[in-house]
């Protein structure tokens, strides 16, 4: 299954300006943002994640609604799984989604 994941956005790379660390249910990890250059993300904004990429802005509210919407189908774990499948930085497995965790 494919999965479009929220993210949040919490910096971004001084040497690469689409290079942003988002956090994904708890895990912390590098994306690329490049494809949002007509409305590019700034840190504290929410994105859809897929495969590394950054695919679209969306609200707090959305990310917060789908993130509960995979807990509620069991797809929390997969969810889980996708990010750390790639780019992971690291994991807090004490940090709850849609909660912002400290610098």
């Amino acid at each position: 299954m494919c999965l479009a994941i929220p993210a949040k956005v919490l910096q971004f790379s001084g040497d690469e300006p689409t290079r942003a660390l988002v956090e994904v249910v708890g895990v912390r990890r590098y994306i690329d943002t490049g494809l949002l250059q007509d409305d590019p993300p700034r840190a504290g904004d929410w994105v859809l994640v897929h495969v590394g990429f950054a695919m679209s802005k969306i609200s707090e509210d959305q990310a917060l609604e789908q993130l509960e919407m995979l807990a509620k189908l069991g797809e929390h774990e997969a969810a889980l799984e996708e990010a750390q499948g790639y780019g992971s930085f690291e994991h807090d497995s004490h940090e709850t989604p849609g909660r912002e965790s400290g610098p």
